[in-house]
C-alpha cells in the first residue's frame, strides 16, 4: 500500500475536505487527478483546477512511480502504518 505521507505536495487536514488527501495549499483531491487522467491531459487539468499546479502534479506522479518500482518483498517488510 502506498504511503501518500511521503509525498511532499499533498496534505491530509481533519476537517479541510473531509479530511482527503489534496494537493498541499488548494482543496483539490489527488482522486480527482487520478479520475480525470483517462480524458484530461495534466495541462487541461490545472486549466480545470488551477489552484493545482503543475509541478504538485508532477511530484505526486513522480512518488507513485518510485514507489511501484520499489520491489514488492522489499515493500512488504515495511511496518504498515496508520494514517
Amino acid at each position: 500500500m502506498f504511503d501518500w505521507n511521503n509525498c511532499p505536495e499533498l496534505e491530509a487536514v481533519p476537517g479541510k475536505v473531509s479530511g482527503v488527501w489534496v494537493f498541499k495549499n488548494t482543496r483539490v483531491p489527488v482522486w480527482l487527478l487520478f479520475n480525470s487522467l483517462d480524458y484530461l491531459t495534466i495541462e487541461e487539468f490545472c486549466k480545470e483546477y488551477p489552484s493545482a499546479r503543475p509541478e504538485q502534479i508532477q511530484c505526486v506522479l513522480d512518488c507513485l512511480s518510485n514507489h511501484l518500482k520499489t520491489p514488492v518483498a522489499e515493500s512488504l517488510r515495511e511496518p504498515a502504518t496508520a494514517r
